[in-house]
């Protein structure tokens, strides 16, 4: 069993900056993949980025890449999303997810999941 608690979202101006994090607990956190996903009102679930157990391995989904860091800090049991030049259509909220194994680009190769913390991009 894992528990995730996200956190770091808030109201933020386009072109400016957020780090969410990403706490997990519970048995052997470090041996997950982390993914953060995002989901907008009326849209379906997107993936944002995700890194491997050891962190070496990453992945980012075609919309931020450029913008957005994923990295982790296993002796913390954190996982940190940096997002960069954030633009209105960044406005979701922002889910953490564990799946045991390697790096998944899909929502439903993960197993568990965070309650979610908004971001919201306006002037």
């Amino acid at each position: 069993q894992l528990d995730l608690a996200e956190s770091g979202g808030g109201l933020v101006q386009p072109g400016g900056s957020l780090r969410l994090s990403c706490v997990a607990s519970g048995y052997l956190p470090s041996a997950y993949a982390i993914g953060w996903f995002r989901q907008a009102p009326g849209k379906e679930r997107e993936s944002v980025a995700a890194i491997s157990r050891s962190g070496l391995g990453t992945y980012y989904g075609q919309s931020v890449k450029g913008r957005f860091t994923i990295s982790r800090d296993n002796a913390k049991n954190t996982v940190y999303l940096q997002m960069n030049g954030l633009k209105p259509e960044d406005t979701a909220v922002y889910y953490c997810a564990a799946r045991g194994g390697g790096v998944g680009e899909i929502w439903s190769q993960y197993e568990y999941w965070g309650q979610g913390t908004q971001v919201t991009v306006s002037s």
